[in-house]
């Protein structure tokens, strides 16, 4: 029940329940991967279910697609639809400009592929997600196993010609291992704490061999939906420049939560 749940997880759900009022029957949807998108997931399928809409759902990792399966959605490769009306995910970090960095959940290659294969992308995040800058939260960038010591060193050099804080580098290991992503690569996490220019550093970042793709991105996010533990919701659509507020009813599904418990 909403009342069991912790001041975060409220505020995720208050933005996963918002965002699916932008889905209208008959889209082909993106669903993002991580904790908000896991709501989001919940969200979409009760009102599939209560509302009777047809929609057709692209996943961005293998854990979101059997999520959604679980829960009746149909779920098809991106190659089947080519293009998606809509796309909606998380975000580890978002600023002013709508500028993220995304791939905590060690799925940014599929949810950059699927973003940019959208007409619009919508971001839900809890508030605490909002920064003036971006680069607190670790970039993952997704390298080749092949030579990644390598590929690591290069990446550690480049950083020191750009406007950043801190050059720490790490492979993100899973109970000691490298973690493997769907594609079969590694990701290194990169502890920059500031970053100065984020459009600089995508760019660069994916020049360098044995990079596959980094976890900034940039002018991809159309809207962002911010969520609040006492159910207050603020949508800014970055093209428009409008603010909308409102509320969404932290009790009104049950059964969202039952799975949960």
């Amino acid at each position: 029940m909403a009342a069991e749940l912790s001041p975060i997880d409220q505020a995720k759900f208050a933005a996963a329940r918002r965002s699916v009022d932008f889905v209208e029957s008959g889209m082909k949807l993106g669903l993002g991967t991580g904790s908000t998108a896991a709501w989001m997931v919940r969200c979409l399928a009760e009102r599939v279910r209560e509302d009777g809409l047809q929609v057709t759902c692209v996943s961005t990792s293998s854990w979101t697609a059997d999520l959604a399966r679980g829960l009746g959605l149909p779920v098809v490769g991106l190659d089947e639809v080519k293009w998606l009306d809509l796309t909606i995910d998380g975000a580890d970090e978002f600023d002013a400009n709508l500028n993220l960095i995304k791939g905590g959940g060690a799925a940014l290659l599929q949810e950059k592929i699927v973003a940019t294969a959208s007409d619009r992308m919508i971001v839900i995040a809890d508030a605490a997600k909002e920064v003036a800058q971006l680069g607190a939260f670790p970039l993952p960038v997704e390298v080749i196993p092949f030579g990644w010591q390598t590929t690591k060193a290069l990446i550690e050099e480049t950083l020191y010609s750009l406007d950043v804080m801190s050059r720490e580098v790490s492979l993100r290991l899973v109970n000691g291992d490298p973690l493997r992503t769907d594609e079969g690569h590694y990701l290194l996490d990169l502890s920059l704490r500031r970053i100065g220019n984020p459009r600089q550093l995508a760019l660069v970042l994916n020049q360098i061999p044995g990079v596959v793709e980094n976890g900034l991105f940039i002018d991809i996010c159309d809207v962002v939906v911010i969520g609040h533990g006492d159910g207050r919701v603020t949508v800014r659509d970055i093209n428009s420049g409008r603010v909308e507020t409102g509320s969404v009813d932290l009790t009104e599904s049950r059964n969202i939560f039952a799975d949960l418990e």
